[in-house]
């Protein structure tokens, strides 16, 4: 089967990128320095730090990078932002950067499709958002940004694979995460422990995000009941 020049620039640029990350010995030292800091947010405030002015360029990185490794939390970078550069700044920075990462994690969906995001994040996982996705659409997006637990980036890959616009997720995953974003930011400027805020806060958002749900559901289902 003979594949399109299209095709075959998209397969070249991504084996390109990862071979860098693999071969080029800066891009390799520099990831695994990078990957190394998410232990803790002290560390991960630390390397930020260490990078002089080049800093918030660096912690946008790492907030990108997160956002298409599924297992690197995010919360640590949102932290360490607000200790550096204070609970307004940071959240300015956390939340634009995990902005583009989301979009990032959408359009790499969009362009190479699931078997490629399936490399980022696990088949179920985008099975599990699928079904999410089908009910809900753009609500769906909405609500799991408000959920702190629901992991961040097999929303964004799998809305890529739908028909969603991409203009319907950017606004439904701004208006969802930038409560999370605020909160935690304050949280971790104004405590030397912001773990204990962290507990409360997956409560509350958990709770709210459950009664929004629950009122999608029920408007739903009326809905239909008033088309029979």
């Amino acid at each position: 089967m003979k594949l399109k020049r299209s095709t075959l620039i998209k397969i070249g640029a991504l084996i390109a990128v990862v071979l860098a990350f693999l071969f080029v010995p800066p891009l390799n030292e520099g990831l695994r320095s990078m990957l190394g800091a998410f232990e803790s947010v002290e560390q991960v405030r630390a390397y930020i730090l260490s990078f002089g002015a080049w800093a918030v360029a660096i912690s946008f990185l790492m907030m990108v990078l997160q956002s298409v490794a599924a297992p690197i939390p995010a919360f640590f970078i949102t932290f360490a932002n607000a200790m550096v550069w204070g609970w307004w700044r940071g959240a300015i920075l956390s939340w634009t950067s995990a902005m583009a990462g989301a979009a990032l994690c959408f359009f790499i969906s969009r362009v190479y499709g699931r078997g490629v995001a399936e490399k980022f994040v696990t088949g179920k996982g985008l099975d599990e958002v699928d079904v999410f996705f089908e009910k809900y659409g753009k609500n769906a997006i909405l609500v799991a940004r408000l959920l702190p637990f629901v992991p961040f980036d097999p929303i964004s890959y799998a809305a890529g694979l739908t028909a969603m616009s991409f203009r319907d997720f950017f606004i439904a995953t701004g208006l969802g995460q930038l409560p999370a974003t605020v909160v935690y930011s304050y949280a971790a400027a104004q405590s030397t422990d912001p773990s204990t805020w962290v507990r409360g806060l997956l409560i509350l958002f958990g709770v709210v995000a459950a009664g929004w749900f629950a009122r999608i559901i029920w408007t739903e289902r009326q809905k239909k009941k008033e088309k029979k």
